[in-house]
């Protein structure tokens, strides 16, 4: 039982710094300080892998694709839809203004029909830095990274800005992490002090990476809890140890 966020730092082999994690159903921003998160600085944000494949579903009922074929697509033909083609825009207004900026590509369903996706491409993503699309009012993530970076102390703040990492399978869209480098760096220029945003190629599973590091850890295994333990004492059990 650990935060996702010190975990996520764990595969970079890192103990202090700032995760950036999207994953599926939520995304998160976690300062951490030598293993030790800091519930204060720690913000959620309600946009996610899930919810970002039913905006592109959405998206796309309003394009001039043929209805009938987009209303028959199946949850996992536009999961894969989005992974395949959809990414994020450097910068957004421009792109969507410009139609010229706009890279459209086709994707073939497995029923062999065939959908164009336009501006859905950088559409899709775009929440994570603004949304209020989705009709939040949550600020983007960029900004919660901000937040959580004021909140930790003056002389950590260095440390966690020379370590920001990226996580999870929605951090993986094409274009997020030069955007992400982008707008910290625009919110940051006011510090002075070197920032510096890891993205690993592997980061989808950074969690679970991060988590194995942990549990092979000579320190580690005297806080395994038995199956028998567990039995006997019940789910409190697991709070005491934990």
């Amino acid at each position: 039982v650990a935060n996702t966020g010190f975990l996520s730092l764990c595969a970079y082999g890192r103990v202090t710094g700032l995760a950036v994690e999207a994953g599926a159903g939520v995304s998160h921003v976690t300062s951490v300080c030598l293993g030790q998160t800091w519930r204060e600085a720690t913000y959620r944000l309600d946009v996610a892998g899930c919810l970002l494949s039913s905006h592109l579903h959405s998206l796309l009922m309003e394009s001039s694709n043929n209805p009938v074929v987009l209303k028959a697509l199946k949850k996992k033909t536009v999961i894969q839809m989005k992974k395949q083609c959809c990414y994020v825009s450097t910068d957004y207004e421009a792109d969507l203004e410009n139609q010229s900026y706009h890279h459209p590509a086709r994707f073939q369903t497995p029923d062999g029909n065939c959908v164009t996706l336009d501006k859905e491409r950088f559409c899709c993503p775009e929440p994570f830095f603004q949304p209020k699309l989705l009709q939040q009012s949550s600020p983007g993530l960029h900004l919660l990274a901000l937040q959580s970076l004021q909140k930790v102390p003056d002389h950590i703040r260095r440390d966690m800005l020379g370590n920001i990492v990226l996580s999870g399978g929605s951090s993986m869209f094409p274009g997020f992490p030069k955007r992400m480098n982008l707008e910290l760096r625009a919110l940051l220029h006011s510090e002075g002090c070197q920032m510096k945003l890891l993205a690993a190629p592997e980061r989808s599973t950074a969690v679970w990476a991060g988590g194995s590091m942990v549990a092979s850890l000579t320190s580690f295994q005297h806080m395994w809890m038995g199956k028998g333990e567990y039995q006997e004492h019940g789910t409190e059990y697991t709070h005491k140890i934990f």
